[in-house]
């Protein structure tokens, strides 16, 4: 019976946190702006994104994506991860992040530093129409600095995005390859993983819903998502989120969002800012028209 009131309680948890952004968006002021409020990024504001990529020579900066997490006992980690993306190809979006990290080692005091450089390669696989859009993500972890890796980690990425009238769905599933930590010899010692302040996980899965409010500029999103850390012996790690993204000018994005962990005995909480500008390089943009 314990059992299942708390699986019954978890589903109400994961349920409430994807329906009560929706229910919120009536509360923004309208503001001119463009749609890249639209396009939904991992991390910004929640960890499941949308299948939608950048239009082929668009550049997006995220300037200031801060995440901060709270574990049991008041640890904190602090993490920030200057992004900058690029369409390449069309239907291909080209990032390259520099995740900064700062984590609360207690009584020995803070470690901070760079937690190795992220590099994705998102491929749209089609327009949404009678089908979802799809999309496929190839990423690696190099190492560098002195929280990264001290090896590269590579992952893949499959995204569904289903758009219907009232709001969208979106469905992720990513899985990381290499070398757990805990696997390695007793003189192999390993750097924290990190992308931000979140630890790589072995593998993620997760749904998210969103509404958008167009002429408000903004979106309002929910998620939950499980994720297996790629570190031994760590079971699996049910969160739940909620956020929203304003555009604030044609150019600039703004985004916010809380979450939890939903299981286990350290149930820590998160929260996560960010900011995006969006601009284009004329020559690019009169070099592909020839």
């Amino acid at each position: 019976m314990l059992r299942l009131r708390s699986s019954l309680r978890l589903r109400a948890h994961a349920l409430g946190a994807i329906v009560a952004p929706l229910a919120l968006g009536v509360t923004a002021a309208p503001v001119q702006g463009q749609t890249d409020y639209y396009n939904t990024d991992a991390g910004r504001p929640g960890q499941i994104e949308d299948a939608l990529v950048l239009e082929r020579y668009g550049f997006e900066l995220q300037a200031a994506p801060l995440r901060v997490e709270r574990a049991r006992g008041g640890v904190y980690s602090w993490g920030v991860e200057p992004e900058l993306a690029y369409g390449v190809l069309p239907l291909t979006q080209l990032e390259v992040g520099f995740p900064l990290a700062l984590v609360d080692a207690g009584p020995a005091g803070y470690t901070a530093g760079l937690a190795g450089v992220d590099v994705t390669l998102l491929q749209g696989l089609n327009v949404e129409t009678a089908i979802p859009a799809l999309a496929l993500g190839w990423g690696v972890l190099l190492p560098a600095g002195a929280l990264g890796p001290e090896r590269a980690y590579a992952s893949v990425k499959a995204i569904a995005t289903r758009t219907l009238s009232w709001a969208r769905f979106h469905a992720n599933a990513q899985y990381t390859f290499g070398r757990r930590p805990g696997e390695q010899s007793a003189d192999d010692h390993s750097h924290s993983l990190g992308a931000g302040s979140v630890e790589l996980s072995r593998w993620l899965a997760g749904v998210a819903a969103d509404k958008t409010f167009p002429l408000r500029s903004l979106l309002m999103t929910g998620e939950v998502y499980a994720r297996k850390p790629l570190h031994v012996g760590q079971p699996v790690e049910w969160n739940a989120g909620t956020g929203a993204r304003y555009q604030v000018s044609p150019r600039w994005a703004m985004d916010g969002g809380v979450g939890r962990r939903l299981n286990g005995d350290d149930r820590g909480w998160y929260v996560t800012v960010g900011a995006a500008y969006a601009f284009g390089v004329p020559g690019l943009m009169r070099l592909g028209r020839r």
